[in-house]
């Protein structure tokens, strides 16, 4: 069964948090090429970017700049981000939890949510999520939920089966890339890995094509202006 799907128009950004500093090879970015491939032969305009090549200031705030940091290229990211319909978080899993760079971005991407879209809601609702893990480690599932749910804590959706992964033997075992490793033919991860590509576009089609998620029960200007869309305090006696 073959079905003729059209994304044009529609951008996705992929944030690798692989610890290698380019032009070190990323295994991590080798299965989200993967995911990229399939949205680019529909039309999605994707573009990877490697956190570590930048310099991105610790933090929860926009702008570390005005925090007492030197530099900053978090600001300069944030365009590319806003302007993505799609976010998808990829890294490797380190002492069975997802890396420090996965911790900064999320940090940042939070930095951003408490700012509000034209329709008075957090900034990123209307937008969907999901995310990679590569490693040679247990752990896939683990640091794809903590990935899956800061995403949809500060307003993206996340559609169904929004992450993939591939691990390795147990140990100090091959990494997705090394020869002999498997990881490329697993058909365990293709699977998931498509799943959550056309998933992630549907989803994100969906939302754009009908004006994102309805404004009405969640918008916060509406909320400081006094409306509070059928809310009631209890009366406690």
């Amino acid at each position: 069964m073959s079905e003729t799907y059209d994304f044009n128009g529609m951008k996705a950004l992929f944030i690798s948090t692989t610890l290698k500093k380019s032009p070190e090879l990323s295994n991590t970015e080798a299965l989200a090429d993967v995911s990229r491939k399939i949205m680019e032969k529909h039309g999605v305009q994707t573009e990877m970017i490697r956190a570590i090549d930048h310099d991105i200031a610790t933090g929860v705030y926009p702008d570390m700049r005005e925090h007492g940091w030197e530099t900053d290229e978090w600001p300069e990211i944030t365009k590319k981000v806003m302007e993505a319909d799609i976010i998808v978080l990829a890294g490797p899993i380190w002492l069975g939890d997802n890396s420090s760079e996965m911790k900064k971005i999320i940090e940042r991407l939070y930095a951003l949510s408490g700012n509000l879209n034209e329709a008075g809601q957090y900034a990123f609702y209307g937008k969907v999520g999901g995310c990679l893990i590569t490693g040679n480690e247990d752990g896939i599932k683990h640091c794809a939920q903590n990935v899956l749910y800061s995403l949809q804590h500060i307003g993206y959706t996340i559609p169904p089966q929004a992450d993939a992964g591939w691990i390795g033997e147990a140990g100090p075992g091959p990494s997705y890339l090394d020869k002999g490793s498997g990881g490329p033919e697993n058909d365990f991860t293709n699977r998931n890995t498509t799943f959550m590509t056309w998933n992630l576009m549907h989803v994100a089609k969906l939302l754009k094509d009908n004006g994102g998620i309805p404004a009405y029960g969640n918008n916060r200007q509406e909320w400081d202006a006094g409306t509070r869309f059928d809310f009631e305090n209890p009366e406690y006696r």
